[in-house]
């Protein structure tokens, strides 16, 4: 082959492979920009459609922390009897039963937030076992009124966790 021939070859099939390569590139490119369209189209549909269901999570566990709340707890559940330990195992239970109630709720919720509702649930019973431990207490009444006067001065447990689901759902609008 004659060296005019291999360069006429080449001035044909070069601008061929380039258009081509550029084809390719552009299609690509294009075929992306499609694909991320489409996940973004549906990841926004199943956010409107997740939307109710975690507001209604934060609503259900900010229930649950206000019934927890000592103030409420003590006026809601009255001792059935005199003993103080029995009180006290009462009021564990309600609130146990009130957090089985609502476990599915930390599907919808952060990591952060459910450690803060747990939290708030489990200082609450360390609040009423360790006022349940006090020698001095002999009835159930007294006991009521112990854990009353010595609950924290400051945000309850229960507030605060509450302040914090505030602050999440706040993240979401």
């Amino acid at each position: 082959m004659d060296l005019s021939k291999i360069i006429e070859l080449l001035s044909y099939t070069l601008p061929a492979i380039v258009t081509g390569l550029v084809a390719v590139y552009f299609f690509k490119t294009y075929t992306s920009n499609e694909d991320n369209r489409r996940n973004f189209l549906l990841r926004k549909k199943g956010q409107k459609e997740a939307l109710p269901l975690r507001l209604q999570a934060f609503e259900r566990l900010t229930l649950f922390l206000e019934r927890i709340s000592l103030n409420k707890l003590l006026i809601r559940i009255s001792p059935s009897g005199k003993d103080p330990l029995k009180y006290s195992h009462k009021l564990i239970t309600v609130i146990e039963q009130e957090f089985e109630h609502n476990l599915a709720q930390q599907i919808y919720v952060s990591e952060t937030a459910w450690k803060a509702v747990v939290t708030a649930k489990n200082i609450m019973i360390k609040i009423i076992r360790s006022a349940a431990d006090n020698k001095e207490i002999e009835n159930a009444d007294e006991l009521r009124e112990y854990i009353l006067k010595n609950q924290p001065k400051n945000e309850s447990p229960t507030q605060a966790a509450i302040s914090f689901l505030k602050i999440e759902v706040n993240k979401i609008f």
